[in-house]
């Protein structure tokens, strides 16, 4: 019995041993476990940021300073910040215009309906070309006027001439030569008026008409004033036209070409007139060349800019009317401009330009700038640096992964 009762405790105090084990033994399991899915909560964090390019902090940005080894030092170039003489180019938009001293605008000197168009948009006519035909009325009785006044000279001058010889035979008095001159001289003046009726009405060379008439003597034809190209066509068969008002056409000589450019306001004091201007469009990969002819004495009240005029070679007429262009104005130089090497400049992700400055042997921190041309290697700096400031030139992309890396 006595044996018995002492083993009992030893059991008990056994099975309470045998309880903690296990006990403990799950809690071991769960913090392992838990340990676990932190873990891989914590892989799962890293890889996502690994792999994210949209939503993770771009740490080139942000750096301002880094360091590069000394063995590394002769993979970049440090440079001084310069000044120097600089060509000031000003970029202007602009838009190409008829030259207005070779442009002619062709109106009908008579009124009618337009009976026939000879000439076409395009075409090259020479000074007297017969450009469309107008039944008019106004022709018919000017012609038959002419035509009148003609026979009527000629008439008068026989008479004159007969009067003449006449008086040398004293088989008439000198009162009726007399009468005769200025019967003569009457009948020149009449042709002379209905000659230059006829010129009005755009017929230059009226004695024309008595060597070869016309089929049609309602039909006048409307000769072109200048030669050149015509560039516009406004009327149509049949359309009335109104004596002296309505424009038919439009001929401009499109060998040059106006370019009109709007000028800002700062920088107004750069542009002069003689100025030289290359001229660029969309349309081809061709350099006009032209120069500033005109400075406006206003500014346009509603862009506030100040309109300058370019006279440019049209060569083919590649350049037309309304065409959008973009002129490059040599306006000058800058004498004590700051600038570095086109290598020096890089591009942010926002697409801001900096350089890496060097502040120390082998110490570079990154510094946003402000640009301008880039001329003969090297680009204008507006601000952002001082002369005299060290920079990197050659080297400054490898720089740049090793920025990324440090940071």
């Amino acid at each position: 019995m006595n044996a018995i009762n002492v083993r009992k405790p030893f059991d008990r105090l056994r099975g309470l041993h045998s309880s903690a084990a296990r006990v403990a033994g799950i809690a071991a399991i769960v913090c392992a476990c838990a340990w676990m899915v932190a873990g891989c909560g914590s892989g799962a964090s890293d890889e996502a940021k690994m792999t994210s390019y949209s939503t993770g902090e771009n740490k080139n940005d942000t750096a301002d300073l880094f360091t590069v080894p000394e063995a590394q030092m002769s993979h970049v170039q440090v440079v001084s910040v310069e000044k120097s003489k600089v060509p000031r180019t000003l970029r202007l938009t602009g838009a190409v215009a008829y030259n207005a001293f070779k442009t002619t605008p062709v109106f009908s000197a008579v009124g009618g309906p337009v009976q026939e168009i000879i000439a076409q948009p395009g075409q090259n006519v020479h000074a007297g070309q017969t450009l469309l035909t107008v039944t008019s009325p106004d022709y018919s009785t000017a012609r038959s006027a002419y035509l009148k006044a003609v026979s009527a000279f000629q008439l008068a001058d026989k008479n004159y001439e007969r009067a003449k010889d006449l008086l040398e035979h004293k088989a008439i008095a000198e009162r009726d030569l007399q009468q005769a001159e200025s019967d003569r001289a009457q009948a020149l003046a009449d042709q002379e008026a209905a000659a230059d009726g006829l010129r009005a009405l755009g017929i230059h060379d009226p004695e024309a008409l008595m060597k070869e008439p016309p089929k049609n003597t309602g039909q006048i034809p409307v000769p072109a004033p200048v030669a050149g190209q015509i560039t516009e066509l406004l009327v149509g068969p049949g359309q009335l036209l109104q004596a002296g008002s309505t424009q038919c056409y439009t001929i401009s000589d499109m060998s040059t070409v106006w370019v009109l450019v709007n000028i800002y306001q700062s920088d107004m004091a750069y542009v002069r007139v003689g100025d030289n201007v290359e001229i660029t469009t969309d349309s081809y990969p061709d350099t006009f060349h032209g120069k500033i002819s005109y400075v406006a004495d206003a500014l346009d009240p509603n862009t506030r800019t100040l309109q300058a005029r370019i006279v440019t070679q049209n060569p083919q007429y590649k350049l037309k009317k309304d065409m959008y262009v973009t002129a490059d104005v040599h306006a000058g130089a800058l004498a004590d401009a700051l600038t570095v090497p086109d290598s020096s400049v890089l591009r942010g992700t926002e697409n801001e330009p900096f350089v890496y400055v060097q502040t120390d042997k082998n110490k570079f921190a990154r510094r946003l700038v402000k640009i301008g041309d880039s001329e003969n290697g090297r680009t204008l700096v507006q601000d952002g640096l001082k002369e005299g400031e060290r920079v990197i030139g050659n080297g400054s992309l490898f720089l740049q992964f090793k920025n990324s890396l440090q940071h």
